[in-house]
């Protein structure tokens, strides 16, 4: 039964540590509800259009398998692999970034074949630096949802495998893990950009799901623990005006630079302190409380409306604004969306509001270039409102966000202009980044001469193209109430606490 198929490991109960102030532990059990992976999901708007994603993903598969295969990214226009220096020596990115989408769409042969190279070569003893936050989201998420989907052992053993490799990197003072890892020698350091030798907010804070996932599969409480301490430490941090900023010395721990952004350097951490309440049966108090304080203080001093009557987020730079707005901020608009069942004192509406506000704004932002798909960054000053002005931020790598916010707010409020504007999307990507190798990014989003940027984002197969076909399907396809998707669109199963342990954790 490949659709119905629940891994063996799911009745178990298996226990994980959380930490109260008191160093404490109290041990908690917790059992996977087996989620009902439905028998049909084809979406009743029209077969054709979920169709269509599935004939996209095969074009990008089979262009990478056929020119790339084993290597991390593709490169559609030279029609040869692209390795990024983010995942130092290990190979294969796009084929374990893309294991669960395979998988959702029946892509079965294509599922198999990737296994395949999972068990034969994907290999971990390498020596070369990894970047810690994208090894962790592309490739520990992804080999966790390809074994909850469709328990296959090798996936959750590669997980466990390559999760102990990445220990060494809370090796700290104060345990905020570095950037950097070599995995042979378990030598770690921060990027040498980022403000005085510090840890970035958005990497360390992107580790907390899988890492609960990896003491939940695997019985090692030490991954839980890691996780739950970075939060401990940031507790201890007076935090100003109740924002986070981007960067923690982990020597130190005091923070580096009062730079705030829901964008890149922070978009994730808050994402993830969302998630982690969710994901873990709304019984993650700390992770609900420290998430709506934050959107608090985003709401007072972030959220901004331009002249033109569009809801922004902007940046904030030691107590000053930056109108800037990145595409990476515009899954904030699914963010608010997802919470909004949750937020306090009747805050629901507004939540929700607020998530169709940044929707809004970030189809502006794809409305208003010339091929109707959105730019790196854009403003709102001097008269432009939801525009890049430089050249450099003019740029479309086949990112996600948007297309995700678009697949949340559907979710949630069932309103058909989210599907019209992903279908837009899905447009726009055929007509200027479809090429005869593959997809590829943009460099002008503005310029209808297109130029490529001949890259393949594993991104692409993992993120854009899967919330593009849960856009135009049937909700139960991983309903959220089961299942919550990690920063790289990995769907991980909500841990129910175990109903037989009741009075167990009461004593």
């Amino acid at each position: 039964g490949w659709r119905g198929s629940v891994p063996p490991a799911y009745p178990i109960t298996i226990f994980v540590c959380f930490f109260s102030f008191l160093d404490s532990c109290i041990i908690m059990s917790y059992q996977v509800v087996s989620p009902s992976y439905p028998s049909s999901h084809r979406s009743k708007m029209g077969g054709h259009l979920g169709k269509k994603k599935v004939v996209m993903m095969k074009h990008a598969w089979d262009n990478y398998k056929r020119y790339a295969w084993g290597l991390n990214e593709l490169k559609p226009i030279s029609k040869q692999g692209h390795s990024s220096n983010l995942f130092g020596n290990i190979q294969g990115a796009t084929i374990v970034d893309a294991l669960d989408t395979l998988y959702i769409m029946e892509m079965k042969e294509e599922f198999k074949e990737a296994k395949e190279w999972v068990e034969k070569n994907l290999d971990f003893n390498v020596n070369a630096e990894i970047s810690v936050f994208e090894v962790n989201i592309r490739f520990v998420g992804g080999l966790l949802s390809a074994y909850y989907l469709s328990g296959e052992e090798i996936f959750r053993k590669k997980a466990v495998e390559l999760g102990e490799k990445l220990l060494p990197a809370f090796n700290t003072p104060t345990g905020i893990p570095w950037a950097l890892l070599n995995i042979k020698s378990g030598i770690g350091r921060n990027w040498p950009w980022a403000s005085g030798g510090s840890s970035i907010l958005a990497e360390f804070g992107t580790l907390h799901l899988e890492f609960i996932h990896l003491s939940h599969l695997s019985g090692n409480l030490l991954f839980a623990e890691k996780v739950m301490n970075i939060r401990k430490v940031l507790n201890r941090l007076d935090k100003p005006e109740g924002l986070y900023p981007n960067y923690l010395n982990p020597s130190s721990g005091q923070w580096g630079q009062h730079h705030v952004s829901i964008g890149g350097l922070g978009d994730s951490f808050y994402e993830y302190l969302l998630k982690a309440w969710l994901m873990s049966g709304k019984t993650d108090e700390e992770g609900r409380k420290m998430y709506y304080d934050a959107v608090q203080a985003i709401e007072t001093h972030l959220i901004r409306k331009s002249s033109g009557g569009l809801t922004y987020i902007a940046e904030w730079k030691g107590g000053l604004l930056e109108h800037k707005m990145g595409h990476l901020t515009c899954f904030a608009g699914g963010m608010f969306a997802l919470g909004a069942d949750g937020a306090p004192n009747d805050k629901t509406g507004h939540h929700i509001e607020l998530g169709a506000e940044i929707a809004r704004t970030c189809h502006e932002s794809y409305d208003r270039t010339s091929m109707k798909l959105g730019p790196e960054a854009f403003r709102f000053d001097g008269g432009v409102e939801a525009i890049a002005t430089r050249q450099n931020e003019k740029y479309y790598i086949l990112r996600p966000e948007v297309i995700e916010t678009y697949m949340y707010m559907w979710r949630l409020t069932h309103d058909p202009k989210y599907r019209q504007w992903g279908w837009e999307a899905v447009e726009a990507l055929e007509k200027y980044c479809r090429v005869d190798g593959g997809y590829s990014g943009i460099r002008d989003v503005y310029n209808n001469h297109q130029s490529h940027d001949d890259v393949q984002q594993s991104f692409f197969l993992s993120e854009t193209l899967k919330y593009l076909y849960l856009l135009f399907s049937e909700d139960d396809l991983l309903p959220f109430e089961h299942w919550v998707f990690n920063t790289e669109a990995h769907p991980l199963p909500v841990l129910h606490k175990d109903d037989g342990n009741k009075e167990e954790n009461q004593k």
